[in-house]
């Protein structure tokens, strides 16, 4: 499913950046809770919610969705 590949790329480049979920929710304005919800693929995301994670990640959309 593709909720399960993009929360495994999330917390992919989050601990790439050796950050916390807490981080992450702190640097892109995203709750922690909703993160971790992202990272097991229990939840959709939003367009525009990806856009806050992927910049607070400091990859390109492009590189994101390279999985």
């Amino acid at each position: 499913m593709i909720e399960e590949k993009v929360g495994r790329r999330i917390k992919e480049l989050r601990n790439k950046l050796g950050i916390s979920q807490e981080e992450l929710g702190f640097r892109s304005g995203v709750h922690r809770t909703y993160i971790a919800s992202l990272e097991v693929g229990k939840r959709n995301v939003s367009i525009s919610t990806l856009e806050k994670i992927v910049i607070a990640l400091n990859v390109s959309l492009s590189e994101f969705f390279d999985f």
